[in-house]
C-alpha cells in the first residue's frame, strides 16, 4: 500500500513519491530547500514531505587518469603516445565519497520516484550533475530546474515550471566534448612536450593559446624603438593649439621660431558638431570582471567568487552569463526594480527608465545579464565582506545607467594658421550628464573619470586674427603595446580569432565567460604568468618559464584561432547543429598528428631552464620529486603528491618545512622533531612524524609521541 511507512536507522518515510532535488553545493541546497518549506536534516541532505534535496560538493566524478586504462600508463612515455579511449571511464574524485555514497542511496531509495537536476544552469552544472546520475547506474527520470535567481519567488516559480530533461541534452553533449577534448590535448600534449624536453610541461587545450597571446604582447614590447617626435605649441589668450607631430627636431626648431616672429595667427575653421554617448549595455560576467579589475583592481577569478557569493545570497542573479540583455517578459517589472536599486544606493530624486534600451530576447540565450535582486532592498549590504560590496555596487550602477539617458557633449575643433602651418585646438563641452551622472552618483570615486580635458574654446570668427602670446618646443616619444592586463586579456580572449570565423559566429573567442576567469588563474598558479605592477591594476606578465613553453609549442596547439573555432564548434554542439563525433574525431586527429610529427627544436632546451632540483623518489608512484617555489613536487603530474612549504599540520606544531626535513621523509617515511608547541597547552614536546599517502598519491601525517609526552 502507499501508505504504508518504511522505517530506516536515520529517518521514517512514508511509499508516497519523494523528488530527488540535487544541487551543485550545499548553500544552493539550503535556499531551495528553505524555498521549498523541506526543514529536516540529514546526513548529507534535507528532507521534507515531497523533496529530498542533496547536493554535490563541485565535480563528484571526473574523468579517470590513464593509468586506469593501462597499469604501463602510470610512467610517462613518447612510446604510449598518443592515448585515445575508445571507452572512456569515470572515478569518483578523492575525498567526496561520502557525499557520492549520499546521493547514490537516495537514488534508489523506492521512495523515490523521480529527479530534478537543480545544479547551476549551464554548461558545467549540467555535466556534474550527469556524471553523478550516471556513474549511481541512475535510471529513474529526472527533470531540469532553469532559474537565473535564488530569491524565494524565482525558485519556487521554477519548480512550477520544471523543464523536461531532453531539452538539455545538447547542452551535456557539449559539456562532454569539452571535458574530454581537455583531456585528450592536456594529458597528451602534456606529456609528448615533457618527454621531449626532459620536463614537466604544462600543456591545455585553452591555457596555452591564452599564454601565447600574452607572449606575442612582449615580444611586440621588446622589439618596439620609441621614436622622437616634436610639437609646437601656440599659447592664446584662451587656449593652447598644437601643430601636427614632426619627427625632424630642426624642421621644429624653425617653425618655432617663425611662430615667435609672426606673433599671431589667422582663424581658418571654427567647428562645433554635438555628440552623444549611448549608455552602456548592462553586465555579462566577462564585461563585469573586465569592469572590476579596471575601477577596483581584482582579479577575474576574485570578480566570479564575488558575484558567485552575492548569488548564493540572493542578491544578484545568475552571474556565469554571456548576454547584455533582458528577455521581454521582464519589462514589466523592471521599473520597480529600478527604482529599489536607486533608493537602496542613495540616488534621489526622479530618475528616467528607458526600459526597451535593455531588452532584447533575441540576444539572450540561457541567461539574461546580471541584476541585482528585489532582495537587495531587505538586505542589510553593511554585513557584507568588501569585494562582494563593491561588486553589487558595480551591478547596481550599471543597472541604472543602462537604463539611463544619453550623454551629450559639444566638440569643438578651432584650426589656425600661424607661418604657413595648420594648429589645431580642441574643447569639449558637457550639454547633458545623463547616464553619467547616475553612474558617478553610485560609484563615487570608483566611476571612470572622463579622460578628456574639458576645456571650452573662446567664441572666435573665421578669418579673425588672434595673438599668439607664446609659442614652445615639445618633444614626445611613440609608446609601445601595453602590457595585458586582466581587463585586456579577457578582451582579447573574448575576440580571439574574430577575423577567421564567419561574420555569423556568435561565439568568437577562447574559453567561456564561465571559464576564463580560471584559465588565466591556472597560468599564474603554474608559474606561466605573473601579475606585476605597483598599482592596484596588475600587469600579466610571460615569466621565462611561460615564454620557453610557447617557444616550443607547435602553432596547433598555440593557436587562438584554432581554439576559438573549437569554442564555436562546441556552441553548435550545444544547440544540436554539430554531432559530438564530429568535433572528437577532429580533436583526436590533431592529437594524433601531434604526436606523430612533433620534434624537439633544436637548441630550445637552452631556453628551457629545469623547473626544480629533484631531491628523492615519490614514496606513492616512483617518480622524481622536484624542489620548487612552493613545495616539492612529485612530477607524475596524475599523482597528488606534494609536500607544501606552507605546510598547515607542521605550522600546527610550530615548525617550517626545510629541504633537510622532505629529505628525511622522503627517505624514511619519517622523521624526529624537537620542542613541537602545543596549541592547547603552549607546552613543548619531541615527537616523529609520519609520512603516508592516499590512494591519489596525497600526503598524509601524523604524530608518534615520545614517553606519552604532552601534547
Amino acid at each position: 500500500m502507499l501508505s504504508d511507512v518504511i522505517c530506516s536507522k536515520n529517518s521514517t518515510f512514508c511509499k508516497s513519491s519523494h523528488n530527488l532535488i540535487v544541487t551543485e553545493k550545499p548553500s544552493v541546497a539550503q535556499a531551495i530547500a528553505k524555498a521549498l518549506g523541506v526543514t529536516k536534516r540529514r546526513d548529507g541532505y534535507l528532507e521534507g514531505e515531497e523533496y529530498l534535496v542533496s547536493w554535490c560538493v563541485g565535480h563528484l566524478v571526473e574523468l579517470a587518469p590513464p593509468g586506469s586504462y593501462d597499469p604501463k600508463l602510470v610512467k610517462w612515455s613518447k612510446a604510449d603516445l598518443p592515448i585515445l579511449p575508445k571507452t572512456w571511464q569515470y572515478l569518483v574524485s578523492p575525498g567526496t565519497q561520502k557525499q557520492f555514497e549520499v546521493l547514490r542511496s537516495l537514488m534508489v531509495r523506492p521512495d523515490v520516484d523521480q529527479l530534478v537536476c537543480a545544479t547551476d544552469a549551464g554548461r558545467e552544472g549540467e555535466l556534474i550533475f550527469r556524471l553523478v546520475y550516471h556513474q549511481c547506474g541512475c535510471t529513474k527520470p529526472f527533470t531540469r530546474l532553469w532559474i537565473s535567481s535564488m530569491e524565494d519567488a524565482a525558485i519556487r516559480e521554477g519548480f512550477a515550471h520544471l523543464k523536461p530533461s531532453t531539452e538539455y541534452d545538447a547542452l551535456y553533449e557539449a559539456a562532454l566534448c569539452r571535458e574530454r577534448a581537455d583531456w585528450l590535448v592536456g594529458i597528451n600534449a602534456t606529456r609528448l612536450f615533457s618527454c621531449l624536453y626532459g620536463q614537466p610541461l604544462n600543456v591545455g587545450r585553452v591555457m596555452t593559446p591564452t599564454l601565447a597571446m600574452t607572449v606575442s604582447r612582449e615580444a611586440a614590447i621588446d622589439a618596439f624603438r620609441p621614436e622622437p617626435f616634436y610639437t609646437v605649441l601656440l599659447k592664446m589668450e584662451d587656449c593652447m593649439a598644437s601643430s601636427e607631430r614632426m619627427k625632424d627636431k630642426s624642421q621644429a626648431e624653425a617653425l618655432l621660431a617663425e611662430c615667435r616672429k609672426a606673433s599671431q595667427a589667422v582663424l581658418q575653421k571654427n567647428e562645433r558638431k554635438e555628440k552623444t554617448e549611448r549608455p552602456p549595455a548592462l553586465y555579462d560576467l566577462t564585461s563585469l570582471q573586465r569592469d572590476a579589475n579596471r575601477l577596483l583592481g581584482y582579479s577575474a577569478q576574485q570578480t566570479l567568487d564575488y558575484t558567485q557569493a552575492l548569488y548564493e545570497k540572493k542578491l544578484v542573479t545568475y552571474p556565469r552569463t554571456d548576454s547584455r540583455y533582458l528577455t521581454e517578459d521582464m519589462e514589466p517589472g523592471l521599473l520597480d526594480l529600478v527604482r529599489q536599486t536607486a533608493a537602496h544606493f542613495g540616488v534621489t530624486g526622479e530618475i528616467p527608465i528607458h526600459a526597451k534600451q535593455v531588452i532584447n530576447s533575441k540576444k539572450v540565450s540561457d541567461h539574461h545579464a546580471i541584476l541585482p535582486t528585489r532582495s537587495m532592498a531587505n538586505a542589510d549590504l553593511s554585513s557584507l565582506p568588501a569585494g562582494e560590496a563593491h561588486v553589487l555596487r558595480l551591478i547596481a550602477a550599471r543597472l541604472l545607467a543602462a537604463v539611463g539617458e544619453p550623454y551629450r557633449y559639444a566638440e569643438t575643433t578651432v584650426q589656425m594658421e600661424c607661418a604657413g602651418t595648420v594648429f589645431t585646438a580642441k574643447g569639449k563641452t558637457v550639454l547633458a550628464e545623463g547616464w553619467k551622472a547616475v553612474e558617478r552618483a553610485v560609484l563615487g570615486d570608483t566611476a571612470e573619470k572622463d579622460k578628456e580635458k574639458l576645456e571650452i574654446l573662446p567664441e572666435v570668427q573665421e578669418r579673425e586674427t588672434m595673438p599668439v602670446l607664446d609659442a614652445q618646443l615639445k618633444e614626445g616619444k611613440t609608446s609601445p603595446p601595453k602590457h595585458y592586463t586582466e581587463d585586456t586579456l579577457l578582451s582579447a580572449m573574448e575576440t580571439a580569432g574574430k577575423e577567421e570565423l564567419p561574420k555569423e559566429a556568435e561565439r568568437r573567442g577562447i574559453g567561456t565567460p564561465a571559464t576564463r576567469a580560471g584559465i588565466i588563474e591556472k597560468l599564474v598558479k603554474k608559474g606561466f604568468l605573473a601579475r606585476e605592477g605597483s598599482g592596484k591594476t596588475k600587469n600579466l606578465i610571460p615569466t621565462e618559464k611561460g615564454r620557453a613553453l610557447i617557444a616550443v609549442m607547435p602553432e596547433e596547439i598555440q593557436s587562438p584561432a584554432m581554439t576559438a573555432d573549437w569554442e564555436q564548434q562546441l556552441l553548435q554542439i550545444e544547440r544540436g547543429e554539430l554531432e559530438p563525433e564530429t568535433f572528437m574525431n577532429e580533436i583526436e586527429q590533431m592529437v594524433a598528428s601531434l604526436v606523430e610529427t612533433s620534434e624537439a627544436v633544436k637548441g630550445a632546451k637552452t631556453l628551457m631552464k629545469n623547473n626544480g632540483k629533484i631531491v628523492g623518489v615519490c614514496p606513492h608512484c616512483g617518480a622524481e620529486v622536484v624542489e620548487r617555489e612552493k613545495g616539492w613536487f612529485c612530477a607524475n603530474r596524475e599523482c597528488r603528491f606534494v609536500i607544501w612549504r606552507d605546510n598547515a599540520f607542521f605550522k600546527r606544531l610550530g615548525k617550517h618545512v626545510s629541504a633537510k626535513l622532505v629529505d628525511k621523509l622522503l627517505r624514511d617515511g619519517r622523521a624526529r622533531l624537537k620542542d613541537c608547541k602545543s596549541q592547547r597547552t603552549s607546552r613543548t614536546y619531541n615527537a616523529s612524524v609520519l609520512m603516508t599517502t592516499e590512494a591519489d598519491g596525497r600526503a598524509q601525517f601524523s604524530l608518534e609521541f615520545e614517553n606519552g609526552g604532552n601534547r
